[in-house]
């Protein structure tokens, strides 16, 4: 008898380990059964393969020849299974049963396909497996796009193993179902089965689940990031990031192979006559859907052909042939340095093919040519992203950034400059540090290898070491600032330089995978860079002021307590108008928070003794922005019948109860230099209900006006600038400013109620 969830023990090669625990299986089997004629027992599925993990279950089909106490037989066998705390998958059937059930059921189709006899009468078994490869094979074209459909719904439900931060090892696309998925096209003779790079990668991540089920002691596949350090320590490798690198290349090479494999699969089943070679480009010719070399031409004499391939295929919108790919890494000689001028003007056309270039990429990325072409492609090759606003890996993220460049490539003076420094722009998150000032180290001598003269260069320089700029100027500093306007108008140094910035900080933001790019920042951004450009061609900046309508302005007048609400397309603003006085706005974000709706921007000005402050919300939990309601609560705040604070408190304590998590401290900070019309406090924290509401609180607490806030909120985390002089309009003296933002820290070190 074997255990269910039996130590692998540190060293043993795991391939044995599997192996192992299938013969000890197997060999209980035999003995369970003993010498009882006309029957066999049969392992399907992962039992079958052979590949029992320590979580692994007992799929085991008992074929019989009609014999009528076979019951009793199986009994016999399943118990002891039961009683021992093995799960057991099991079933009864005759062998014609057993192939009409396949014939009907995807899955038992599957696992027939790895049938194995374990005891009993080998006829049976081998009866079996005749006739469920031979239904198989002559029901092809119809079960193959079954099969697809499965694997492009397993795909879109669960993500990419290469990409997630805690994939399912199994059932996600580039996981071990797929490699299965590839046995069954070979077991239906319509294409070839897993090569030796497919292999190698499902040893991998084989190896990988059985010591997450041995580290974790359950029967999963889903790799949490609790258990990937001592997953990690337990394969020898040196941390958890090693880990996921590895996981991610063994998953793109099983997705390459897949979506290679499946073209082929269409290609077959639609029986299409042999098309044509049609010309693509000076050496490469269209065949079959793919793009290939043109008859005569070899690789060996001309280093730029990968590259000029590769943008032909993309251009049109053709994948590469998978051999033309492995003749190009195999016979092309290195690329002069620097490229010719061919050579680079190809290269710019790929990134420019748009979505059309990824299949193009991977393919060269698989065949290790975009590390032959870029060397320092490899620092940032499978490299994951453990910030959840990201869903891809380093290298694929700067191929989708390229992507979403090439749309705006109409919209700047240099596409080619958009273009790479979008494929560019993150290349120092393979060094050590700030990942920009790293990255703008780096990407000279990649300018130098593809032949950039000194100004595009710099200018490339300028992109990489400033693509976040915009962004987090834009949603954390007041544009409305003569400094923070300066500062970006130097930063990018040339007009040239800003409009580059602004399409990559678009294309970047839009490749991230979650919301980053919407109406609010795209319309910040915009303003910031037009303010910037006007800076720079020398004219005065446009001087932002609070254009109030009309209505709003008739109200302010009246000097009424009056809140008023406004939504389009992306945004929501609600208005709050009311006589001026100290604690009105962090009675107005406490009053907001109340209410479920989320401060992404705050602007205050006033009309006469009224104040009016205009927040940009955004509704929580499904929230509706009620003004009548919100108005009434601003009254009773404003006049002491509602304590904020306290309700705050009670809707905290009484919420669903949270696990305890480990997160590090808020921090507050004071930028030097940010402004010279205010003192910029910035917080840095996780997300909270009230947060506005208690930093407001305090900054009021200590004397001071809030000029203008700026919100962000960056998945679970918050980026806020309050930008505050004391009551007489002046910049705090440095001491002043260090009490204020340690009252601010500390404020926000008291955990908010738990359940």
């Amino acid at each position: 008898m074997v255990s269910g969830l039996a130590s692998t023990g540190s060293g043993l090669d795991l391939g044995a380990a599997r192996a192992d625990r299938t013969a000890k299986a197997d060999a209980w089997l035999r003995d369970l059964l003993g010498d009882a004629d006309g029957v066999a027992l049969v392992a399907v599925g992962g039992y079958g393969r052979g590949e029992m993990g320590p979580g692994s279950d007992l799929d085991v089909l008992m074929l019989h020849d009609g014999r009528p106490d076979v019951v009793q037989i199986a009994d016999q066998v399943w118990y002891p299974i039961w009683d021992a705390g093995w799960k057991l998958d099991h079933s009864v059937r005759t062998v014609a049963e057993a192939v009409a059930i396949a014939n009907s059921d995807m899955k038992a189709a599957l696992g027939m396909l790895h049938a194995r006899h374990i005891a009993g009468v080998p006829d049976l078994t081998a009866r079996l497996r005749e006739h469920a490869f031979g239904q198989w094979r002559a029901r092809a074209s119809k079960r193959l796009p079954q099969l697809h459909e499965m694997v492009r719904e397993r795909a879109e439900r669960l993500g990419e193993v290469a990409f997630l931060l805690e994939p399912d090892l199994k059932e996600a696309r580039g996981g071990l179902r797929d490699v299965h998925a590839l046995e069954a096209i070979a077991a239906a003779w319509v294409a070839a089965g897993p090569g030796p790079a497919v292999r190698a990668a499902y040893r991998r991540l084989i190896d990988v689940r059985d010591t997450l089920q041995d580290v974790s002691g359950r029967p999963t596949t889903r790799m949490v990031a609790q258990e990937q350090e001592a997953i990690a320590h337990t394969l020898g490798m040196a941390d958890a990031d090693e880990l996921l690198r590895a996981v991610s290349e063994a998953a793109r090479t099983v997705s390459y192979a897949s979506d290679v494999t499946w073209r082929s699969v269409e290609g077959t089943l639609r029986r299409r006559p042999k098309a044509e070679r049609k010309p693509v480009a000076e050496g490469v010719v269209e065949q079959d859907g793919e793009v290939v070399l043109a008859r005569g031409i070899d690789p060996a004499t001309d280093p730029t052909l990968v590259i000029r391939a590769a943008a032909a295929a993309a251009q049109v919108g053709l994948p590469l042939s998978p051999p033309t790919v492995e003749l190009l890494a195999a016979k092309s000689p290195p690329m002069p340095i620097p490229w010719p001028a061919a050579a680079r003007e190809a290269f710019v056309s790929l990134l420019g093919a748009g979505r059309a270039a990824l299949v193009v990429f991977e393919a060269l990325d698989q065949a290790g040519l975009m590390t032959r072409l870029i060397p320092e492609w490899e620092s940032v090759r499978y490299r994951r992203q453990h910030n959840p606003m990201h869903r891809y890996t380093v290298d694929r993220h700067l191929v989708e950034t390229a992507i979403e460049a090439a749309a705006l490539t109409r919209t700047v003076a240099r596409p080619d400059l958009l273009l790479l420094g979008a494929l560019f722009h993150d290349i120092g998150k393979g060094a050590d540090g700030d990942h920009s000032i790293a990255g703008a180290a780096i990407v000279p001598n990649i300018a130098a290898r593809i032949g950039l003269n000194d100004r595009d260069t710099a200018a490339l320089v300028a992109m990489v070491r400033h693509h976040l700029l915009l962004m987090q100027t834009a949603t954390r500093r007041d544009l409305d600032d003569p400094a923070t306007v300066a500062t970006v108008a130097q930063a990018a140094g040339t007009p040239q330089v800003l409009e580059l910035l602004h399409a990559l900080t678009e294309a970047d933001a839009r490749a991230t995978g979650m919301p980053m790019w919407d109406d609010w920042r795209a319309r910040l951004v915009a303003d910031l860079v037009r303010r910037a450009a006007a800076s720079l061609a020398g004219e005065p900046i446009p001087q932002p002021e609070v254009v109030l309508p009309p209505a709003i302005v008739k109200l302010a007048e009246r000097g009424e307590l009056v809140v008023v609400s406004e939504s389009s397309a992306g945004s929501s603003t609600v208005t709050v108008i009311a006589p001026d006085q100290p604690g009105l706005l962090w009675r107005s974000a406490g009053v907001l928070a109340l209410h479920r709706l989320g401060v992404r921007a705050a602007t205050a000005t006033s009309v006469g003794p009224t104040a009016v402050t205009i927040f940009e919300v955004e509704p929580t939990y499904f929230a509706d922005v009620e003004p009548a309601r919100i108005q009434d609560d601003m009254r009773r705040a404003i006049e002491g019948g509602l304590d904020v604070a306290q309700k705050l408190a009670r809707r905290e304590a009484s919420a669903a109860t949270r696990k305890s998590i480990a997160l590090p401290p808020a921090r507050v900070m004071l930028p030097g230099g940010a402004s010279d019309q205010s003192t910029v406090i910035e917080v840095r924290a996780h997300d909270r209900p009230g947060l506005l509401f208690t930093v407001t609180k305090v900054l009021a607490a200590e004397g001071l006006d809030v000029r203008a806030a700026r919100v962000e909120t960056l998945g679970a985390e918050v980026v806020d600038a309050f930008y505050v002089t004391d009551r007489g309009g002046r910049v705090l003296a440095p001491d002043r400013a260090e009490s204020v933002r340690s009252a601010v820290e500390e404020a926000l070190s008291v955990a908010p109620p738990r359940s």
